[in-house]
């Protein structure tokens, strides 16, 4: 599970931002997962809880919001977020796109004390 190698590093990035900022403790992380991204939302929650303990994120909530795809057709030039995995334009049916979100996962924010 990859999930758990994703945790640690994200809790390095957070003991990184808590330090830089002077910050003795974090108390809410939200990321951003695209459905593209190949992270399980579920197992990552898990993977937080699991190990946040002993660290700056030790009380800190975990949000996740979740990315649809986001799409730019080259042939209509307009941007259209994806409700099914159907890889089209959904104004001219178009396959010529581009995804342009939805497949990356990111640290969004930090509230700290």
């Amino acid at each position: 599970m990859h999930e758990y190698s994703i945790v640690q590093s994200l809790l390095e990035s957070c003991e990184e931002h808590a330090r830089t900022n002077e910050s003795s403790k974090v108390t809410k992380v939200v990321v951003k997962i695209g459905v593209l991204s190949g992270v399980e939302p579920d197992l990552l929650q898990t993977a937080f809880d699991t190990f946040k303990e002993q660290t700056v994120c030790h009380d800190a909530v975990f949000l996740i919001n979740h990315q649809k795809i986001v799409i730019e057709c080259f042939d209509c030039n307009t941007s259209s977020t994806l409700e099914k995995n159907e890889f089209s334009c959904p104004s001219c049916q178009s396959v010529n796109i581009k995804v342009i979100d939805g497949e990356e996962m990111f640290l969004m924010s930090l509230e700290m004390e």
